[in-house]
Parts: structure tokens; C-alpha cells; sequence
């Protein structure tokens, strides 16, 4: 039987193959019936607007929060790009992202 795990994942790019693995990853832990919480940072808190043909951030982010992922964003960052009224991520501090590292077993970083 496998352990279960409380996995942090970090996403600092808004590369939409990156972002897209990174919640393939998130979405497999789920499916392995891990805890799962993703924090994004520096120009991941784009999220909303990473658009690309191949790569479906939007589809793959809806199936991570359908099967119970969360998702937390750095506020800092998203107020830096004047997204707080287009973001649909909870705005969030540093502390928050504190928090999920000391709270994950495993952190990994996309």
C-alpha cells in the first residue's frame, strides 16, 4: 500500500507546457489519493490568460479543481500586474505559501 502524501507544488512560469504538466502531476497525486496544493508565483498568477492549442491549462486546471486540488496565488505578484479584479485565484501572502511548504511532505517546483 502507498503512502499517502501532502504535496506542495510551486508554479513559477506561465509557459502553457510547463503549467500543463505541473497540473497533469497535481492531478495523477490526486488520482494516487494525495493532498495536493499548488501555489502560484511571479508570472504564474497569469494563469487565466495562458492560452494554447496543444497545451490546455484551462481544461486541465478545472479537472485539478474538480477532483479537489487548491489552488493559492501570491498577491504581491498579482497586484504587481494590476490582476486583482481578472484573477480567479484566491489572493495570497507569502505566509501562505509558507505554510504549504511546511505542511507538504514534498514541495516540487514547475
Amino acid at each position: 500500500m502507498e503512502e499517502i502524501m501532502k504535496i506542495g507544488i510551486i508554479i513559477e512560469t506561465k509557459a502553457a507546457e510547463k503549467v500543463w504538466n505541473a497540473l497533469r502531476f497535481a492531478i495523477a497525486s490526486l488520482n494516487k489519493q494525495n493532498e495536493v496544493k499548488i501555489f502560484l508565483m511571479g508570472e504564474a498568477v497569469e494563469i487565466d490568460d495562458i492560452k494554447d492549442d496543444q497545451f490546455d491549462v484551462a481544461n486541465k486546471r478545472s479537472d485539478y479543481e474538480a477532483a479537489g486540488g487548491q489552488i493559492l496565488a501570491c498577491g504581491t505578484c498579482i497586484k504587481s500586474r494590476h490582476l486583482e479584479d481578472k484573477t480567479s485565484c484566491p489572493i495570497s501572502t507569502m505566509n501562505d505559501c509558507v505554510d504549504m511548504v511546511t505542511w507538504a511532505d514534498k514541495t516540487v517546483t514547475f
